[in-house]
Parts: C-alpha cells; sequence; structure tokens
C-alpha cells in the first residue's frame, strides 16, 4: 500500500515510476519477507521455547520421532507475522482477490492456532476437533468465494488444463466446488507436514508456479495469447505470493533438518489455504491436482488407509501418510524429504508447461 505513496513521487521523480510494476514490487516483497522472517526467527523460537510451547508426538508414530518430542511448534506464526510488512509495503490493499487470499489465510492460521493450543496445554495430539475445524474452514471459504463472486472479482466456471475450449459454468454451486478445493489443499498440507521441511518447500513450489499463473492471468494480452482465462487483478496475486514464497524460505532456514522449529497447525493450514486460494482465484482448480501432486498423494494415503482398515481390518500402508510408510520401510528422513521436493519441481515444470499446451 505504501509504494502507491511512492509512486506518486514519478510526476516529479521519473525513479519512482518502478513502483508500478508488479515484478519490480513482487521482488521488493520477497526480499523484505525473507529478512523480516530471517531476523525475527532468533526471538520468536526463544519466546516458544519460554513458554514450553511443544511438539506434542503421537503414541502411534514412527518411535524415531520421539526425539523431536518438545521442540518448539507453531512457528507458522512466524511466517504469518514475516508477511504483514511486506503486505502492507507492496501490495495493493484495495484489490478484492487479495484480501479473498489474507482473510482466508489469517481464518485458517486463527483455526490452527486454536488446533495447536489445545494440543500444547492439553500435552496431546488431539486438538481441536476434526469436525469443528472442518465446519469452520468451510464457512470461512464459502463466504470468501459467495462475497468475490458478487463482486464480480472471480467467475463460476472451471477450465481445464490442456484443453482450450473445455470448461463449463457451475453457477452458484462453484462455491462448494471452490471449497472442498481450498479445504482440500489446506487439510492435505497439513497431513503433509509430518518431517522437517518436507510441507514447506512443496508449498513454496506450488505458490510460486501460481505466482506465475497469476501474472499471467493478470495480464490480458499474454493470457489471450496463451488462451488462458483472464482474471482483472490477478496480477497482484504474484505479489502476494512472492511475499509468502519468501516467508516459506525464511522459515525453511530453521525448519530444515534437523528442525529447531515446527510450523504447527497454524502454519501448514494457512499456507495450505493460500496454495488452493490462489489456484481456485486464477482458475486453476484442475490444474492443482497436477502442481499439488505430492499434497494429493498425501491426502490419498490416509484415506486409503482408513477406508481399507475399516472394511477389511487390514493396512494397505506400513504407516499414513504415505512418508511414514517410507520411513518404516528404512529410507531415511532426509532422503524422503529430498525425494518429495525433487517430485514436487517436476508436477511445477509439468503445470507451467500447460501453458503451452493448451
Amino acid at each position: 500500500m505504501i509504494y502507491q505513496y511512492l509512486y506518486q513521487l514519478s510526476d516529479t521523480y521519473s525513479v519512482f515510476n518502478v513502483f508500478k510494476y508488479i515484478t519490480f514490487r513482487t521482488f521488493l516483497g520477497f526480499f523484505t519477507a525473507f529478512f523480516v522472517v530471517l531476523l525475527l526467527g532468533p526471538y520468536f523460537i526463544h519466546q516458544l521455547r519460554q513458554r514450553q510451547i511443544g511438539q506434542s508426538i503421537r503414541d502411534d508414530g514412527p518411535q524415531s520421532h520421539k526425539k523431536k518430542q518438545g521442540t518448539p511448534t507453531m512457528g507458522g506464526g512466524l511466517i504469518l507475522l514475516g508477511t504483514l510488512l511486506p503486505t502492507f509495503l507492496w501490495v495493493d490493499l484495495t484489490n478484492h482477490l487479495v484480501w479473498g487470499v489474507l482473510v482466508t489465510v489469517w481464518g485458517f492460521g486463527l483455526v490452527g492456532y486454536l488446533d495447536d493450543w489445545l494440543k500444547v496445554t492439553k500435552k496431546n495430539s488431539k486438538g481441536l476437533p476434526g469436525k469443528v475445524r472442518l465446519l469452520v474452514e468451510f464457512a470461512l471459504s464459502g463466504l470468501v468465494l459467495w462475497w468475490l463472486i458478487e463482486k464480480n472479482a472471480i467467475t463460476t466456471v472451471v477450465h481445464f488444463p490442456f484443453f482450450k475450449n473445455f470448461y463449463f459454468d457451475l453457477g452458484y454451486a462453484y462455491i462448494l466446488f471452490g471449497m472442498l478445493v481450498i479445504v482440500g489443499a489446506a487439510n492435505a498440507v497439513n497431513l503433509t507436514d509430518g518431517l522437517d521441511g518436507l510441507a514447506v518447500v512443496p508449498v513454496m513450489v506450488s505458490v510460486a508456479t501460481l505466482g506465475v499463473f497469476s501474472y499471467v492471468a493478470g495480464h490480458s494480452v499474454i493470457a489471450q495469447f496463451l488462451q488462458i482465462p483472464a482474471v482483472s487483478g490477478a496480477g497482484e496475486l504474484t505479489v502476494l505470493a512472492g511475499i509468502f514464497v519468501a516467508a516459506c524460505l525464511g522459515f525453511l532456514w530453521f525448519n530444515s533438518y534437523p528442525a529447531t522449529v515446527f510450523m504447527g497447525d497454524v502454519g501448514s493450514l494457512s499456507l495450505g489455504g493460500v496454495v488452493g486460494t490462489l489456484a481456485v482465484f486464477t482458475k486453476n482448480e484442475i490444474l492443482l491436482a497436477v502442481l499439488g501432486g505430492v499434497f494429493v498423494v498425501e491426502a490419498l494415503s490416509v484415506i486409503a488407509q482408513v477406508i481399507s482398515f475399516k472394511l477389511t481390518g487390514r493396512r494397505v500402508f506400513r504407516m499414513a501418510p504415505i512418508h511414514h510408510h517410507f520411513e518404516l520401510g528404512g529410507v531415511t528422513e532426509n532422503k524422503i524429504i529430498v525425494r518429495f521436493w525433487i517430485v514436487s519441481l517436476l508436477l511445477a515444470v509439468l503445470s507451467l508447461a500447460t501453458l503451452k499446451l493448451r
């Protein structure tokens, strides 16, 4: 928002003209967020330790994780705090899509905070009841989508990647569809967050990729050339995406193996909300199944495990989510983490390829 005052100076000093460019503000937002998180990190983690806000390890989890008991959690709050200043400085806060992302992210973050707080105070891994958590997430995302549709900020049309003219209008049923995408993404990221740095890098890759899609969708000429749906105002989401990517990168400084802090549900739910909302607002809801393939597989592994055990009494995997299956199979934690990162990068390249294949 502050950039607008700087841009007004361009009438007198031409150098300030750069502030009108989305790419320039994305770079500014990126570096601002990264260094804010990097500088706040040690103090933030120290405060978590002082207040004994430590991770509770599930009893049925891998025994090797017992050593992580008590590691500071709720580090996702550091990511959210790190986005405040750069958002205020470099993002157009009159943009409806920006507010749609921010309301969803901070709302999901609050849900995650309550979940983490209950886990910490009760010293167990249960937290907020699942039905209550899902109800709030669906209600919040539904209200945001309804508001944006009423403001004509987003359409109710669903587009399919790889196909130029394959789309259909869901009408107000799109709200339910969008809710499923956003809430599904948030909880899939939450399930993926089980190893040091495992979730945060795929989130960074997904958000960065969706940032590219935001820029393209918000530029009518490029969107028309690539034959993708143009979304008025979507370009501003590129700046927001850059800020969240940088905040995650700063967090990874402390969360990389062996982690000195975990993001907790306050981090995983809010970051999943970023991924989901960016996909919906840029009309890449279907493509998210490819781009977020790591999250999809993690979620499906849990679903398959639960269904199989209830119907047959047998487990499909040694343990779910699937990263624990590999862990119990003898694959080291570091190797699992890096391989999941590699897969997320490959899926991002494939997703970007759809820009030309349409």
